[in-house]
């Protein structure tokens, strides 16, 4: 009844309508109705040879409202009707959604039937939990892959960033994480995917039991901005459902990257000022409000959050990385370097962290892990001068050790995609590596 009220509210008596007064690249001017409009209100235009076009306000100037389209702006010209629609865009998502595959206006585009309509009304840009109501982050989650079920845990509720450059393979790491994780549900957000692989993942990566318990939410890079940057707001809203219904949700958003362009690509149009390498101010005041929406919730629910970031040049400080990171409670860092060796996945663990991991852990797990970190970083400290045959076996103790555990340790991050591995066997095996003795040379 409650929820019936609600849209009964949200009801307008009157029908508001203006006129498109001028167009400019995607910038739709539009004038007589800027009182009626807000900042992210909708109004929809309608095109000369039938059917309409979804627009968003993005600015005001002088005495006419600045829309941005979700689509193609065919059919539209000057003097077209312009109709105010809902204030406030929201979507009513149904546990039945499991195993589909919809996009930015959750609308099906895998071929099913219509989308069941469930009876709550969730905002597409809603709001945290206040702070003070969450609970804190608890118990680890098995993400199913070694290197960061020992190196970098993550516990429920947490927020993580997969830091890397094109081609270095975080895309495969986020189909094994989806397929292999513990969460009771997936929810996966492709923004400013390539079309064409949108149905390898699905099919190859995800496979039919990991979509069963997961909902997908496709943008492509042909669409129009305010769709990609909807998209991530769709892709939070169905976390935040699943969650209010006490799940541990995992939401795995592949890109924060593409989720900024967009908004660069609004605010620019909108008339902001670029500010860092062509970023707008507005981008770095939406990422935290995007982000800090996964997380620990009010209840027992959870929304573990796992956000790739395509870091430009293989710059890890370029300015959306760098406020990224800061705004995560950890980040995982994949180097080009490692791949090309031929070690996948190709996470470089000293570079990596997860601020909640060391709490989580026992005292062994964690002396474990110590233990492997310090002999990956003497080896580091040392690879050059060992591959040049500068290091002579047995000047350094501990460098003969690290010499000796390196390429069991790196065996052992070493991952096929379509390989699971459980927390507990994670530091068994790492254990069993590091109680074995290296043979000392002598001096």
């Amino acid at each position: 009844m409650q929820s019936i009220i609600s849209e009964i509210s949200r009801l307008s008596s009157s029908q508001y309508y203006g006129r498109v007064a001028a167009i400019q690249g995607l910038l739709v001017e539009i004038g007589g109705i800027q009182t009626q409009l807000s900042i992210g209100s909708r109004v929809n235009i309608l095109a000369r040879g039938g059917g309409y076009v979804r627009c968003e306000a993005v600015g005001f100037k002088n005495d006419r409202t600045l829309l941005m389209p979700f689509g193609a702006l065919e059919g539209i010209g000057i003097g077209c009707k312009a109709e105010v629609a809902e204030q406030e865009p929201v979507i009513r998502p149904d546990v039945s959604w499991l195993g589909r595959v919809v996009n930015a206006m959750g609308e099906p585009i895998d071929g099913g039937p219509p989308l069941k309509q469930g009876k709550i009304s969730i905002p597409y840009r809603n709001t945290p939990p206040p702070a003070h109501t969450r609970q804190r982050v608890a118990g680890k989650i098995d993400l199913g892959v070694r290197s960061l079920n020992s190196f970098v845990s993550c516990c429920r509720g947490q927020r993580m960033g997969i830091f890397a450059g094109s081609g270095v393979g975080k895309s495969v790491l986020f189909s094994m994480l989806a397929r292999n994780t513990e969460a009771d549900v997936n929810v996966i957000g492709l923004i400013g995917e390539r079309g064409r692989e949108v149905q390898e993942f699905i099919e190859d990566d995800l496979g039919e039991e990991g979509l069963k318990r997961s909902v997908v939410v496709v943008a492509t890079s042909d669409e129009s901005a305010l769709m990609r940057r909807q998209a991530a707001y769709l892709t939070l809203a169905l976390a935040e459902y699943f969650r209010d219904l006490e799940n541990d949700v995992l939401c795995l958003m592949d890109s924060v990257t593409r989720f900024a362009m967009a908004q660069r690509d609004i605010g620019l149009s909108g008339g902001e000022p670029p500010a860092s390498k062509g970023y707008t101010p507005t981008v770095f005041s939406e990422l935290p409000k995007l982000l800090e929406r996964a997380g620990p919730g009010a209840g027992k629910g959870t929304i573990t959050g796992l956000f790739t970031v395509l870091v430009e040049g293989d710059d890890h400080n370029e300015p959306i990385a760098d406020a990224v990171r800061g705004i995560l409670d950890g980040h995982i860092v994949m180097e080009r370097q490692i791949a090309e060796r031929g070690r996948y996945p190709a996470v470089n663990v000293l570079k990596s962290i997860s601020r909640t991991m060391p709490g989580c852990n026992t005292a062994e797990e964690n002396q474990i892990i110590s233990k492997a970190r310090k002999y990956l970083s003497i080896y580091d400290d040392m690879a050059e001068m060992i591959r040049l045959g500068a290091y002579r076996p047995g000047t350094d103790p501990a460098v003969d050790e690290a010499m000796h555990f390196y390429p069991l340790i790196e065996k052992f991050m070493t991952q096929n995609k379509q390989e699971k591995t459980s927390l507990a066997d994670c530091y068994q095996q790492l254990a069993d590596i590091l109680s074995t003795e290296p043979e000392m040379a002598a001096v």
